[in-house]
């Protein structure tokens, strides 16, 4: 039972005065507005994932692989020739040199390291981006810098350190729940280990951000089996990245004939994951929703509300649930706290949908309309987009 005026992509007041006749109307009839969802770990391949976001109301994406090219479409949104989530970037990833890939930097040497920080910087990356064979050395000259600089780290935990390395000021979150096993555990259900983790968590006043979805993805090949592909996500993929994810699909199955046991351990696993977010959000750590969207069939926009599914199974409220892809981001970096809520003077990206997310979050997967920067995306557009995406 609230008006909602916003002027030019800024909610400039909340209340409950009848617009002047001037203003452009939009009679929510009893809907319920809410903030636009944030996506804080993604792969972004092509344009058109862009539209299957807002599709699903994510109005903010982070994306952790950057290239080239991501900088120009951040140019293009920004800029308004492209309607698309506010992007933010990171770098290339920074890693060792023994580490295979084309998208990752294999750095030789603390100096280049350097170097590059200062470089990625100048060119409108918004993190630096390390991963999981960056050794101490190089490490430890890419935190100097990044200090400097003043760029943000986002750390894929780095197995050439110990975890708790990267409770550092630097780094703004450590992604990836499933790491907290298979590196500060050393690939063991162990509750006991855990403990100080999760303490150095809070000590360090450290964000974590999940992305359980990504993991859930391989239990759900073990279990499945063809079955895998048989989602609405998997026709959303980029064919080209679908075929390196039906590599890693054999990858598994093969594993899996080798030894069925293993199908036990990776649901172990994943129940696990469940249980280690349940005691940091009850530790009082921020956490912040992030999927992994464009790795092993977890598309763009589809897979925020798995993700948020997964954090009610580990014991959050669907109001919690909602926080981490809402507000908990806008507490690490300062460019966010202009969005994440519905308030005056925040920018108008919103999400209107017909019955309570509080009570239901489902609802939130087919809003009646997406908002973003105070332009209205109705369900004709948002159909559009899905079918360009598809196509």
């Amino acid at each position: 039972n609230k008006t909602v005026h916003i002027v030019d992509g800024i909610i400039a007041h909340i209340g409950e005065a009848i617009p002047t006749s001037k203003d452009m109307i939009i009679d929510a009839e009893g809907g319920y507005l809410s903030p636009g969802l944030i996506d804080m770990h993604t792969h972004l391949w092509d344009k058109y994932d862009l539209g299957l976001y807002l599709s699903h109301g994510v109005t903010t994406i982070r994306n952790l692989l950057g290239m080239p090219f991501h900088l120009k479409l951040k140019k293009a949104i920004n800029s308004g020739v492209l309607i698309g989530p506010m992007l933010y970037t990171a770098s290339p990833q920074f890693t060792g040199i023994h580490q295979e890939g084309a998208h990752r930097k294999r750095i030789k040497t603390p100096e280049e390291a350097k170097q590059l920080v200062k470089r990625y910087k100048e060119e409108g990356y918004d993190y630096i981006k390390t991963y999981n064979q960056l050794p101490k050395a190089i490490f430890d000259a890419t935190l100097e810098q990044a200090v400097r600089s003043d760029i943000p780290i986002v750390a894929h935990p780095s197995f050439k350190v110990d975890y708790a390395y990267h409770f550092n000021t630097a780094v703004s979150t450590i992604e990836h729940t499933e790491d907290i096993v298979q590196q500060a555990l050393n690939y063991e259900i162990n509750r006991e280990a855990l403990a100080p983790i999760v303490s150095g968590y809070v000590a360090a006043k450290q964000t974590h951000c999940p992305t359980l979805t990504v993991f859930y993805k391989p239990t759900e090949i073990y279990n499945k089996g063809e079955g895998f592909w048989e989602t609405e996500q998997a026709e959303y993929m980029n064919p080209y990245i679908q075929g390196i994810d039906r590599d890693d699909y054999e990858f598994h199955r093969k594993l899996l004939a080798e030894a069925p046991e293993r199908k036990k351990k990776i649901n172990a696993q994943h129940d696990f994951h469940l249980e280690i977010i349940g005691k940091l959000h009850k530790a009082g750590v921020n956490i912040v929703c992030g999927t992994d969207a464009g790795i092993l069939n977890t598309a763009a926009g589809f897979s925020i509300h798995q993700e948020l599914e997964l954090y009610r199974k580990a014991g959050f409220s669907n109001y919690e649930a909602l926080q981490t892809a809402t507000v908990n981001p806008t507490k690490v970096y300062e460019e966010y706290t202009t969005f994440g809520t519905v308030e005056e003077g925040k920018m108008a990206n919103l999400i209107l949908s017909s019955k309570n997310p509080l009570s239901n979050l489902s609802t939130l997967k087919t809003p009646e309309w997406v908002m973003i920067k105070g332009r209205k995306i109705d369900k004709s557009l948002m159909e559009e987009f899905k079918q360009r995406a598809y196509k």
